[in-house]
Protein backbone atom coordinates (compact mmCIF):
# COMPACT_ATOMS: atom_id res chain seq x y z
CA UNK A 1 0.00 0.00 0.00
CA UNK A 2 2.45 2.81 0.78
CA UNK A 3 4.68 1.52 -2.49
CA UNK A 4 1.43 2.30 -4.48
CA UNK A 5 0.63 5.78 -2.67
CA UNK A 6 4.73 6.32 -3.29
CA UNK A 7 4.24 5.80 -7.06
CA UNK A 8 0.94 7.53 -7.06
CA UNK A 9 3.32 10.56 -5.53
CA UNK A 10 6.35 10.11 -8.33
CA UNK A 11 3.19 9.83 -10.62
CA UNK A 12 1.84 13.07 -9.62
CA UNK A 13 4.86 15.06 -9.06
CA UNK A 14 6.20 14.00 -12.55
CA UNK A 15 2.82 15.04 -14.49
CA UNK A 16 3.02 18.30 -12.63
CA UNK A 17 6.39 18.53 -13.40
CA UNK A 18 5.60 17.91 -17.04
CA UNK A 19 2.94 19.52 -17.53
CA UNK A 20 5.16 23.07 -15.82
CA UNK A 21 7.73 22.59 -18.45
CA UNK A 22 5.81 22.38 -21.42
CA UNK A 23 3.71 25.59 -20.36
CA UNK A 24 6.70 26.81 -20.41
CA UNK A 25 8.47 25.83 -23.36
CA UNK A 26 4.95 26.10 -25.17
CA UNK A 27 4.95 29.59 -24.06
CA UNK A 28 8.41 30.51 -24.57
CA UNK A 29 8.28 29.22 -28.45
CA UNK A 30 5.23 31.47 -28.92
CA UNK A 31 6.44 34.31 -27.31
CA UNK A 32 9.85 34.35 -29.71
CA UNK A 33 7.43 33.93 -32.83
CA UNK A 34 5.26 36.99 -31.24
CA UNK A 35 8.67 39.01 -30.94
CA UNK A 36 9.92 38.29 -34.45
CA UNK A 37 6.52 38.75 -36.64
CA UNK A 38 6.82 42.21 -34.36
CA UNK A 39 10.63 42.85 -34.72
CA UNK A 40 10.10 45.40 -37.64
CA UNK A 41 7.30 47.46 -35.05
CA UNK A 42 9.31 47.54 -31.84
CA UNK A 43 10.96 45.14 -28.93
CA UNK A 44 8.93 42.73 -27.03
CA UNK A 45 9.88 41.70 -23.49
CA UNK A 46 7.86 38.36 -22.43
CA UNK A 47 9.26 38.46 -19.20
CA UNK A 48 8.56 35.84 -16.12
CA UNK A 49 6.46 32.85 -16.88
CA UNK A 50 4.18 31.31 -14.65
CA UNK A 51 1.43 28.68 -15.10
CA UNK A 52 -1.41 27.32 -12.66
CA UNK A 53 -3.25 23.65 -12.37
CA UNK A 54 -6.39 25.47 -13.49
CA UNK A 55 -5.49 26.34 -16.54
CA UNK A 56 -3.95 29.62 -15.86
CA UNK A 57 -0.65 31.17 -17.30
CA UNK A 58 0.90 34.24 -16.38
CA UNK A 59 3.19 36.81 -17.48
CA UNK A 60 4.74 39.09 -15.25
CA UNK A 61 7.20 42.25 -16.02
CA UNK A 62 6.00 42.26 -19.74
CA UNK A 63 7.42 45.16 -21.90
CA UNK A 64 6.30 46.86 -25.65
CA UNK A 65 8.75 49.03 -26.73
CA UNK A 66 7.77 50.24 -29.89
CA UNK A 67 9.97 52.26 -32.50
CA UNK A 68 8.67 55.23 -32.91
CA UNK A 69 7.85 55.78 -29.18
CA UNK A 70 9.74 57.50 -26.50
CA UNK A 71 8.31 55.21 -24.16
CA UNK A 72 7.48 51.85 -23.45
CA UNK A 73 4.54 49.66 -22.56
CA UNK A 74 4.89 47.85 -19.54
CA UNK A 75 2.23 44.96 -18.58
CA UNK A 76 3.04 43.89 -15.15
CA UNK A 77 0.72 41.23 -15.17
CA UNK A 78 -1.12 39.15 -18.02
CA UNK A 79 -3.00 36.27 -17.11
CA UNK A 80 -4.15 33.78 -20.21
CA UNK A 81 -6.72 31.26 -19.02
CA UNK A 82 -8.30 28.50 -20.63
CA UNK A 83 -11.20 26.22 -19.64
CA UNK A 84 -8.38 23.35 -18.33
CA UNK A 85 -4.76 22.47 -18.07
CA UNK A 86 -5.15 20.36 -21.04
CA UNK A 87 -6.65 23.21 -23.17
CA UNK A 88 -4.19 25.54 -21.84
CA UNK A 89 -1.37 23.18 -23.56
CA UNK A 90 -3.36 22.51 -26.77
CA UNK A 91 -4.12 26.38 -27.27
CA UNK A 92 -0.41 27.17 -26.91
CA UNK A 93 0.42 24.30 -28.59
CA UNK A 94 -1.67 25.27 -31.95
CA UNK A 95 -2.89 28.86 -31.18
CA UNK A 96 -5.50 28.27 -34.35
CA UNK A 97 -7.16 25.32 -32.18
CA UNK A 98 -10.56 26.11 -31.42
CA UNK A 99 -9.95 26.55 -27.72
CA UNK A 100 -11.92 29.07 -25.25
CA UNK A 101 -9.35 31.54 -23.33
CA UNK A 102 -9.93 34.82 -21.38
CA UNK A 103 -6.41 37.11 -21.73
CA UNK A 104 -6.42 40.08 -18.74
CA UNK A 105 -3.71 42.68 -19.29
CA UNK A 106 -3.68 44.55 -15.79
CA UNK A 107 -1.42 47.59 -14.45
CA UNK A 108 -0.58 49.10 -18.00
CA UNK A 109 0.75 51.87 -18.20
CA UNK A 110 2.42 54.34 -20.51
CA UNK A 111 4.71 57.26 -19.20
CA UNK A 112 4.17 60.61 -21.30
CA UNK A 113 6.52 62.70 -22.41
CA UNK A 114 6.67 66.14 -24.36
CA UNK A 115 8.06 64.54 -27.26
CA UNK A 116 6.30 61.16 -27.15
CA UNK A 117 7.10 60.59 -31.09
CA UNK A 118 10.62 60.35 -32.20
CA UNK A 119 12.29 62.88 -34.66
CA UNK A 120 12.05 60.31 -37.41
CA UNK A 121 8.11 59.90 -37.15
CA UNK A 122 7.09 63.60 -36.56
CA UNK A 123 9.55 64.60 -39.99
CA UNK A 124 7.78 62.10 -41.60
CA UNK A 125 4.71 64.56 -40.99
CA UNK A 126 1.05 63.22 -40.07
CA UNK A 127 -0.66 63.91 -43.84
CA UNK A 128 2.41 62.17 -45.35
CA UNK A 129 -0.02 60.46 -47.40
CA UNK A 130 -1.13 64.36 -49.20
CA UNK A 131 -4.64 63.65 -47.30
CA UNK A 132 -5.87 65.80 -45.06
CA UNK A 133 -6.40 64.08 -41.70
CA UNK A 134 -10.14 63.04 -40.24
CA UNK A 135 -9.31 63.86 -36.98
CA UNK A 136 -7.71 66.61 -36.00
CA UNK A 137 -8.23 68.39 -32.29
CA UNK A 138 -5.31 71.34 -32.27
CA UNK A 139 -4.79 73.00 -29.34
CA UNK A 140 -3.27 76.11 -30.85
CA UNK A 141 -4.14 78.99 -32.93
CA UNK A 142 -2.09 77.46 -35.58
CA UNK A 143 -5.21 74.91 -36.41
CA UNK A 144 -2.30 72.18 -38.28
CA UNK A 145 -1.03 71.89 -34.48
CA UNK A 146 -2.66 68.48 -33.60
CA UNK A 147 -3.20 67.77 -29.80
CA UNK A 148 -0.43 66.39 -28.47
CA UNK A 149 1.25 64.18 -25.31
CA UNK A 150 2.69 67.66 -24.29
CA UNK A 151 -1.17 69.19 -24.07
CA UNK A 152 -2.32 65.72 -21.74
CA UNK A 153 0.89 66.90 -19.76
CA UNK A 154 -0.69 70.27 -19.44
CA UNK A 155 -4.06 69.07 -18.72
CA UNK A 156 -2.32 67.17 -16.07
CA UNK A 157 -2.33 63.69 -17.59
CA UNK A 158 1.11 62.51 -17.09
CA UNK A 159 0.84 58.52 -17.40
CA UNK A 160 -1.85 56.90 -18.87
CA UNK A 161 -3.04 53.51 -17.06
CA UNK A 162 -5.63 51.05 -17.14
CA UNK A 163 -6.29 47.66 -18.17
CA UNK A 164 -7.26 45.07 -21.09
CA UNK A 165 -9.65 42.49 -21.17
CA UNK A 166 -9.89 40.10 -24.52
CA UNK A 167 -11.85 36.79 -24.92
CA UNK A 168 -12.19 34.31 -27.34
CA UNK A 169 -15.25 31.52 -26.79
CA UNK A 170 -17.75 30.21 -29.17
CA UNK A 171 -20.12 33.47 -29.38
CA UNK A 172 -17.28 35.40 -30.81
CA UNK A 173 -14.43 37.65 -30.02
CA UNK A 174 -14.81 40.36 -27.21
CA UNK A 175 -11.77 42.75 -26.01
CA UNK A 176 -12.21 45.69 -23.81
CA UNK A 177 -9.84 48.49 -22.67
CA UNK A 178 -10.52 50.61 -19.95
CA UNK A 179 -8.27 53.31 -18.99
CA UNK A 180 -7.83 55.84 -15.83
CA UNK A 181 -7.45 58.95 -17.94
CA UNK A 182 -9.03 58.79 -21.28
CA UNK A 183 -11.82 56.58 -20.94
CA UNK A 184 -12.74 52.86 -22.72
CA UNK A 185 -13.53 50.89 -25.40
CA UNK A 186 -14.96 47.87 -26.62
CA UNK A 187 -15.54 45.57 -29.16
CA UNK A 188 -17.47 42.77 -29.78
CA UNK A 189 -17.39 40.48 -33.04
CA UNK A 190 -20.20 38.26 -33.20
CA UNK A 191 -19.01 34.64 -34.27
CA UNK A 192 -15.71 35.41 -34.76
CA UNK A 193 -12.54 33.14 -34.03
CA UNK A 194 -9.66 35.25 -34.76
CA UNK A 195 -6.54 33.58 -35.37
CA UNK A 196 -3.39 35.79 -33.89
CA UNK A 197 -1.30 34.58 -36.60
CA UNK A 198 -2.79 35.56 -39.11
CA UNK A 199 -5.21 38.46 -38.04
CA UNK A 200 -6.17 40.17 -40.75
CA UNK A 201 -8.48 37.73 -42.38
CA UNK A 202 -10.53 37.95 -39.57
CA UNK A 203 -10.63 42.02 -40.01
CA UNK A 204 -11.95 41.07 -43.51
CA UNK A 205 -15.16 39.59 -42.20
CA UNK A 206 -18.16 40.26 -40.55
CA UNK A 207 -19.18 43.07 -38.75
CA UNK A 208 -17.63 44.92 -35.14
CA UNK A 209 -19.58 46.35 -32.72
CA UNK A 210 -17.83 49.19 -31.38
CA UNK A 211 -18.84 51.05 -27.67
CA UNK A 212 -16.83 54.47 -26.90
CA UNK A 213 -16.66 56.00 -23.49
CA UNK A 214 -14.96 59.73 -23.07
CA UNK A 215 -15.17 59.69 -19.50
CA UNK A 216 -15.47 63.17 -19.53
CA UNK A 217 -12.25 63.69 -20.64
CA UNK A 218 -13.80 65.75 -23.58
CA UNK A 219 -14.79 68.61 -21.69
CA UNK A 220 -11.59 68.88 -20.33
CA UNK A 221 -10.21 68.86 -23.65
CA UNK A 222 -12.63 70.78 -25.17
CA UNK A 223 -12.02 73.82 -22.87
CA UNK A 224 -8.11 72.96 -22.84
CA UNK A 225 -7.68 73.30 -26.57
CA UNK A 226 -9.93 76.20 -27.15
CA UNK A 227 -8.56 78.50 -24.25
CA UNK A 228 -5.22 77.38 -26.17
CA UNK A 229 -6.04 78.11 -28.96
CA UNK A 230 -7.86 81.49 -28.07
CA UNK A 231 -11.33 80.25 -28.72
CA UNK A 232 -14.57 79.88 -27.40
CA UNK A 233 -15.27 75.67 -26.89
CA UNK A 234 -18.40 76.14 -30.00
CA UNK A 235 -16.10 78.08 -32.18
CA UNK A 236 -13.07 75.23 -31.59
CA UNK A 237 -15.48 72.62 -31.66
CA UNK A 238 -16.30 73.91 -35.21
CA UNK A 239 -13.01 74.16 -36.10
CA UNK A 240 -12.51 70.39 -35.74
CA UNK A 241 -15.68 69.58 -37.36
CA UNK A 242 -14.20 71.70 -40.81
CA UNK A 243 -11.24 69.40 -40.58
CA UNK A 244 -13.25 66.59 -40.86
CA UNK A 245 -15.00 67.87 -43.53
CA UNK A 246 -12.03 68.44 -45.00
CA UNK A 247 -10.48 64.92 -44.38
CA UNK A 248 -13.61 63.51 -45.94
CA UNK A 249 -13.61 65.76 -48.89
CA UNK A 250 -10.24 64.71 -49.73
CA UNK A 251 -11.07 61.40 -50.24
CA UNK A 252 -14.12 61.71 -51.96
CA UNK A 253 -16.77 61.90 -49.88
CA UNK A 254 -19.43 64.57 -48.05
CA UNK A 255 -20.73 64.32 -44.44
CA UNK A 256 -24.44 64.02 -44.38
CA UNK A 257 -25.56 66.82 -41.48
CA UNK A 258 -25.96 64.95 -38.56
CA UNK A 259 -22.91 63.54 -39.02
CA UNK A 260 -20.72 66.24 -38.66
CA UNK A 261 -23.48 67.54 -35.77
CA UNK A 262 -22.87 63.99 -34.01
CA UNK A 263 -19.57 64.25 -33.78
CA UNK A 264 -19.68 68.43 -32.70
CA UNK A 265 -21.68 66.95 -29.74
CA UNK A 266 -19.09 64.58 -28.85
CA UNK A 267 -16.14 66.82 -28.72
CA UNK A 268 -18.14 69.67 -26.31
CA UNK A 269 -19.85 66.94 -24.10
CA UNK A 270 -18.01 63.35 -24.80
CA UNK A 271 -20.50 60.71 -23.50
CA UNK A 272 -20.74 56.69 -24.66
CA UNK A 273 -21.01 56.03 -28.57
CA UNK A 274 -21.83 52.95 -30.18
CA UNK A 275 -21.77 52.01 -33.70
CA UNK A 276 -21.35 48.82 -36.18
CA UNK A 277 -18.27 48.55 -38.26
CA UNK A 278 -17.58 46.19 -41.67
CA UNK A 279 -13.90 46.68 -41.65
CA UNK A 280 -13.35 45.00 -44.84
CA UNK A 281 -15.71 48.08 -46.46
CA UNK A 282 -15.31 51.46 -47.38
CA UNK A 283 -15.83 54.02 -44.61
CA UNK A 284 -15.90 51.17 -42.22
CA UNK A 285 -19.54 50.38 -43.66
CA UNK A 286 -20.84 53.89 -43.27
CA UNK A 287 -23.54 53.77 -46.16
CA UNK A 288 -22.15 56.60 -48.94
CA UNK A 289 -24.71 57.08 -50.94
CA UNK A 290 -25.14 59.43 -54.14
CA UNK A 291 -26.78 63.19 -55.03
CA UNK A 292 -29.27 61.57 -56.90
CA UNK A 293 -30.31 58.84 -53.88
CA UNK A 294 -33.89 59.69 -52.42
CA UNK A 295 -34.39 61.51 -48.89
CA UNK A 296 -36.28 58.43 -48.36
CA UNK A 297 -33.43 55.76 -49.13
CA UNK A 298 -30.82 57.14 -47.21
CA UNK A 299 -31.38 55.01 -44.74
CA UNK A 300 -28.07 56.01 -42.63
CA UNK A 301 -25.58 53.86 -40.17
CA UNK A 302 -27.23 52.38 -36.60
CA UNK A 303 -25.25 54.93 -34.05
CA UNK A 304 -26.95 55.16 -30.33
CA UNK A 305 -25.51 58.26 -28.57
CA UNK A 306 -26.03 57.72 -24.62
CA UNK A 307 -28.46 55.24 -25.52
CA UNK A 308 -30.59 57.56 -27.83
CA UNK A 309 -30.89 56.41 -31.76
CA UNK A 310 -29.22 59.06 -34.23
CA UNK A 311 -31.01 58.86 -37.45
CA UNK A 312 -29.23 59.80 -41.15
CA UNK A 313 -25.81 59.21 -40.19
CA UNK A 314 -24.05 58.86 -43.62
CA UNK A 315 -21.77 60.25 -46.76
CA UNK A 316 -22.40 61.24 -49.82
CA UNK A 317 -20.03 60.30 -53.08
CA UNK A 318 -18.66 63.69 -53.52
CA UNK A 319 -18.04 63.39 -58.30
CA UNK A 320 -17.60 67.44 -58.28
CA UNK A 321 -14.13 68.10 -59.85
CA UNK A 322 -11.80 69.47 -57.58
CA UNK A 323 -11.02 72.95 -59.47
CA UNK A 324 -12.88 75.54 -58.81
CA UNK A 325 -16.60 75.19 -59.59
CA UNK A 326 -17.99 77.13 -62.86
CA UNK A 327 -20.32 79.27 -62.53
CA UNK A 328 -23.36 79.81 -64.34
CA UNK A 329 -23.65 82.08 -67.38
CA UNK A 330 -26.51 84.24 -67.94
CA UNK A 331 -27.32 86.52 -70.78
CA UNK A 332 -28.95 89.84 -70.98
CA UNK A 333 -32.34 88.53 -71.37
CA UNK A 334 -32.43 86.10 -68.13
CA UNK A 335 -33.94 88.10 -65.28
CA UNK A 336 -36.05 84.58 -63.72
CA UNK A 337 -34.02 83.34 -60.79
CA UNK A 338 -32.61 79.87 -61.02
CA UNK A 339 -30.87 77.71 -57.98
CA UNK A 340 -26.89 77.08 -58.78
CA UNK A 341 -23.81 77.00 -56.68
CA UNK A 342 -22.04 80.28 -56.57
CA UNK A 343 -20.58 82.96 -54.32
CA UNK A 344 -22.79 84.54 -51.40
CA UNK A 345 -21.48 87.86 -50.35
CA UNK A 346 -21.38 88.31 -46.82
CA UNK A 347 -20.86 91.36 -43.81
CA UNK A 348 -17.24 91.04 -43.09
CA UNK A 349 -18.64 90.83 -39.42
CA UNK A 350 -20.55 88.09 -39.88
CA UNK A 351 -16.98 85.83 -40.61
CA UNK A 352 -17.15 84.36 -37.68
CA UNK A 353 -20.05 81.92 -37.83
CA UNK A 354 -19.10 80.94 -41.04
CA UNK A 355 -15.77 79.11 -39.81
CA UNK A 356 -15.06 75.68 -41.49
CA UNK A 357 -16.38 77.01 -45.29
CA UNK A 358 -15.16 77.87 -48.00
CA UNK A 359 -14.90 81.33 -48.67
CA UNK A 360 -13.25 84.26 -50.94
CA UNK A 361 -11.51 87.44 -49.48
CA UNK A 362 -11.31 90.49 -51.33
CA UNK A 363 -8.01 92.71 -50.16
CA UNK A 364 -8.27 96.44 -50.77
CA UNK A 365 -5.22 95.88 -53.26
CA UNK A 366 -7.80 93.57 -55.35
CA UNK A 367 -5.56 90.27 -54.54
CA UNK A 368 -8.32 87.35 -53.88
CA UNK A 369 -7.72 84.63 -51.47
CA UNK A 370 -9.92 81.60 -52.14
CA UNK A 371 -10.00 78.68 -49.05
CA UNK A 372 -11.39 77.01 -45.75
CA UNK A 373 -12.10 80.09 -42.76
CA UNK A 374 -10.13 78.26 -40.09
CA UNK A 375 -9.95 81.53 -37.57
CA UNK A 376 -11.36 84.64 -37.07
CA UNK A 377 -10.46 87.20 -34.02
CA UNK A 378 -10.94 90.65 -33.65
CA UNK A 379 -7.62 91.51 -35.86
CA UNK A 380 -7.11 88.60 -38.14
CA UNK A 381 -8.78 86.21 -40.65
CA UNK A 382 -7.18 83.59 -41.72
CA UNK A 383 -7.98 81.06 -44.42
CA UNK A 384 -6.37 77.55 -45.49
CA UNK A 385 -5.61 76.50 -48.56
CA UNK A 386 -5.14 72.77 -49.60
CA UNK A 387 -1.88 71.97 -50.95
CA UNK A 388 0.12 68.80 -51.50
CA UNK A 389 1.08 67.37 -48.48
CA UNK A 390 -1.51 69.23 -46.48
CA UNK A 391 -2.76 72.86 -45.79
CA UNK A 392 -0.80 76.29 -45.91
CA UNK A 393 -2.72 78.93 -43.83
CA UNK A 394 -2.97 82.52 -45.38
CA UNK A 395 -3.54 84.88 -42.01
CA UNK A 396 -5.18 88.67 -43.16
CA UNK A 397 -5.72 91.80 -41.28
CA UNK A 398 -9.62 92.56 -41.09
CA UNK A 399 -8.50 96.72 -41.86
CA UNK A 400 -7.20 95.32 -45.23
CA UNK A 401 -10.19 93.16 -46.01
CA UNK A 402 -12.55 94.99 -48.92
CA UNK A 403 -15.50 91.84 -49.45
CA UNK A 404 -16.25 88.70 -47.65
CA UNK A 405 -18.03 85.90 -49.92
CA UNK A 406 -18.99 82.23 -49.22
CA UNK A 407 -19.42 79.10 -51.32
CA UNK A 408 -23.09 77.94 -51.50
CA UNK A 409 -24.82 75.27 -52.76
CA UNK A 410 -28.01 75.31 -54.01
CA UNK A 411 -28.65 79.12 -53.18
CA UNK A 412 -30.65 81.41 -55.14
CA UNK A 413 -28.95 83.31 -57.77
CA UNK A 414 -30.31 85.92 -60.44
CA UNK A 415 -28.77 88.11 -62.86
CA UNK A 416 -27.54 90.57 -60.75
CA UNK A 417 -24.94 88.46 -58.82
CA UNK A 418 -21.21 88.66 -59.15
CA UNK A 419 -19.66 85.92 -60.30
Amino acid sequence: MKRLLLWLLILTVLAWAGYKGSVWWLADQRMNEARQALNHYGVLERGAIHSGVRGRLLLKDSQWQDFRLTQPLTVPVAELTARSPVSLVTLLHAPAADESYTLKLEGLSLALEATMFRNWVTAQGANSDGKAALFALSCARDPRQSLSSGDLMRMGIGEMTGEALLRQNEEGFYAELITDELGSVELNWPTAWVDWRAPKEALARGSLDITLRDGGVMRRVAAWCAREAGLTTEQWAGRSVAQLRLGLLARGWLASSQLLALYRQWLLEGGELQTTLRLAEPALGLPIYTEETSASSRLGAVVYYNDASVPDVFLLSDSSPSATPQQPVFTAQQSQTVFAEGWLVQPVAAAEQWLGQKVRITLRNNNRVAGRLVRVTDDEIEVARLVAGGEVAYPMQRVAVAGFEVWRRNRLLNSNDND
